[in-house]
């Protein structure tokens, strides 16, 4: 198995021989509310040259127009619920603005014609897809910005001949990621812990330093990887903040924190 981290959320997966791309997040470097703030220091033919992708959720730090305007029109995407489907098959990304409008906007001419719901236990290429529940936010930060925060997925990924995968998403440590890991036993876990917090609310929408420590309490024999780090610009959380806090626990060896254009091989 390979991951490579390619920014924020965006990852390139090999697994069992099928190279998957999730959440792609491709527009350049911007100062605009929520960046990205860091540059793509990945070919563009590096990342889209893929057998397919998975959409946790369409926010625009995990699918854009740029996204759009490079993927093939052909390759398979899989989504978390009809909603989001319907708005990648019609070229659709999100859209939000600093103070918390939401809109869409449609890369012209352009639709994608295999985009499916993950539901059940679908096999792509020989890996098992199994979507799996997270919360963007404590229950505080989701009563006061659901419309903002909307639903995520997890994603267990497995394959006879590979280590069992599971991909956390935007969520918070709560008992839907501590069910997960009972459920499912994964061998590696890829947590999002940039710990980012919307405009006036103190609550993490992802995970915080306390909640990977959780998740490493939680999963003693997994290999934990943080990713969606250093590219928003409502992160509080850095790359080093989070190291000087897993040396401070005793946790430094359980988590890989890879720099964007790194790849993992387990």
């Amino acid at each position: 198995m390979k991951i490579r981290q390619i920014r924020n959320a965006t990852l390139v997966l090999e697994i069992g021989g099928t190279k998957l791309l999730v959440d792609p997040w491709l527009a350049p470097a911007s100062d605009k509310f929520p960046g990205p703030t860091a540059p793509l220091n990945v070919p563009m033919n590096e990342i889209v040259n893929v057998d397919g992708v998975i959409l946790t959720h369409i926010h625009p730090d995990h699918w854009d127009t740029v996204a759009v305007e490079n993927l093939d029109a052909d390759i398979p995407i899989f989504t978390q619920h009809a909603a989001d489907r319907d708005r990648v098959r019609e070229g659709s990304a999100q859209i939000i603005e600093p103070t918390g409008e939401v809109w869409y906007t449609n890369v012209e001419g352009k639709n994608f014609n295999n985009v499916g719901v993950l539901t059940g236990n679908p096999e792509f290429k020989g890996v098992k897809l199994k979507k799996v529940p997270g919360q963007h936010g404590s229950d505080f930060a989701l009563q006061v910005a659901y419309d903002i925060l909307g639903d995520v997925m997890g994603v267990v990924l497995s394959h006879p001949k590979e280590k069992t995968l599971y991909i956390a998403g935007d969520t918070v440590w709560n008992e839907y990621v501590e069910a997960n890991i009972a459920e499912y036993k994964p061998d590696v876990i890829i947590v999002n812990a940039g710990n980012a917090k919307l405009p006036g609310i103190d609550d993490g929408i992802i995970m915080s330093p306390e909640d990977v420590e959780t998740v490493c309490k939680v999963a003693p024999n997994a290999v934990v990887i943080a990713s969606h780090m250093e590219a928003v610009s409502h992160a509080t959380t850095s790359r080093a903040e989070l190291r000087e806090y897993l040396e401070k626990v005793g946790l430094s060896d359980r988590v890989l924190i890879p720099a964007d254009g790194e790849t993992i091989s387990l």
